[in-house]
């Protein structure tokens, strides 16, 4: 049985108010003004006592003072940016902005957020500070990077910083806390490639990289599967194939487009590398030109110790110990809270709230936060706060 106060569970009511809010106006990164209006205005109202707008654009921070004296500070993050995808969810509240929709559940994360600043503000029952970080563009856009470099812990130093996500493939009223990894380094890559268009008919006339692009595709899987240590995790995923439009027409051009997953600095560097290494043999054997783009994206999410551990208890105390998970298999999907890892001890969890068995995954058209959930967080959120924050 789960453990939720009175006062959380007082909350529900206008927190899936805001949620629902928040759902049906979605807005992508850096774009987020109007969610930014909504949470700087909820938390002005909650009296919380330091409201900044604007860094990063459109990143929120809070700061809510405990009633007891303490030098000691908190962070808590929650990401605000939705997807470019057309909902299909069919809710009332579905979005009102063509195109756009929280498929990824930040609506569920801002939503939490708000309602532990809410419980926080009024409540100030522990000793320190917390700093509420309403960030901007994690999908794709490194919000977190850059309000790193707007000044975000210069400005509002804390000792540590805590994240979370929901999670569709665990069951509502648990958690995954992992010890080290969570979420892996996200790089894309783009190889161009240039051959000689000529007629399909006659295709010795011609240079063809439509069949230097399919041999080399085949060739990269064996970076992952032949030259990386199968304890090594590591993924490399071709996604996109371009090239040509005519059946009897041999293009000039291909051009193929992927991602690289990896841990692990030394293997980010080497499978990189041994790609470099396979366009340009590859290449030369085909008597194309080929040009490898590299883009180097977020860095592995990867927890501390001490605070994963803290983490897992304060969840333990909501849910039970059997229903968190601390030995759960990490993630090669991205995050960009890593960032903020680099720069503060902290941790990020895993939150449960059903679903997936339904179809309704991340980034999926017909996706919908479970409300449910929401004094879950909360209560997390709060757990935190009161713990660490527990003494001066």
């Amino acid at each position: 049985m789960m453990r939720i106060s009175a006062a959380v569970e007082a909350l529900v009511p206008e927190m899936t108010a805001w949620r629902h809010h928040l759902h049906a106006h979605p807005e992508l990164g850096y774009e987020e003004h109007g969610t930014q209006a909504f949470v700087a205005g909820k938390l002005k109202e909650f009296g919380v006592d330091e409201v900044v707008t604007g860094m990063a654009g459109t990143g929120v921070v809070g700061v809510i003072r405990g009633k007891r004296p303490g030098n000691r500070s908190i962070g808590l993050r929650a990401d605000m940016d939705a997807l470019p995808i057309t909902e299909l969810t069919g809710k009332p509240y579905a979005s009102t902005n063509p195109g756009r929709m929280h498929a990824c559940g930040h609506d569920g994360h801002t939503t939490m957020l708000l309602g532990a600043a809410r419980h926080l503000s009024q409540s100030r029952d522990f000793a320190g500070s917390v700093v509420l970080i309403f960030q901007p563009a994690e999908e794709g856009g490194a919000g977190a990077r850059k309000m790193i470099e707007d000044g975000l812990f210069e400005r509002f130093p804390v000792e540590v910083v805590y994240g979370m996500h929901n999670w569709p493939q665990m069951p509502l009223g648990s958690f995954a806390m992992h010890r080290g990894p969570v979420m892996a380094a996200t790089d894309e890559i783009r190889i161009e490639i240039a051959g000689k268009g000529c007629h399909a008919a006659m295709p010795h006339t011609g240079v063809d990289p439509v069949v230097a692009a399919a041999q080399l595709v085949s060739a990269l899987q064996n970076i992952i599967s032949r030259e990386t240590d199968p304890m090594d995790r590591a993924v490399l995923s071709i996604t996109a194939i371009n090239a040509g439009s005519a059946f009897n027409v041999v293009p000039d051009t291909a051009t193929l487009k992927g991602t690289v997953r990896t841990f692990r600095a030394d293997t980010r560097k080497r499978v990189v590398g041994r790609i470099r290494e396979m366009v340009e043999a590859f290449a030369k054997a085909f008597g194309v030109a080929m040009e490898l783009h590299h883009r180097e994206g977020y860095p592995p999410t990867i927890n501390h110790d001490e605070q994963a551990a803290f983490g897992a208890e304060v969840a333990a105390g909501i849910v039970g110990e059997p229903n968190v998970a601390r030995d759960q298999l990490p993630s090669m999907g991205g995050e960009d809270f890593s960032f903020m890892l680099e720069k503060v001890p902290g941790a990020y969890i895993w939150m449960g709230v059903g679903g997936a068995e339904e179809g309704r995954i991340l980034h999926n058209a017909k996706y919908d936060f479970n409300d449910a959930a929401l004094p879950v967080g909360v209560s997390w959120w709060t757990g935190l706060v009161e713990r660490h924050l527990s003494a001066g």
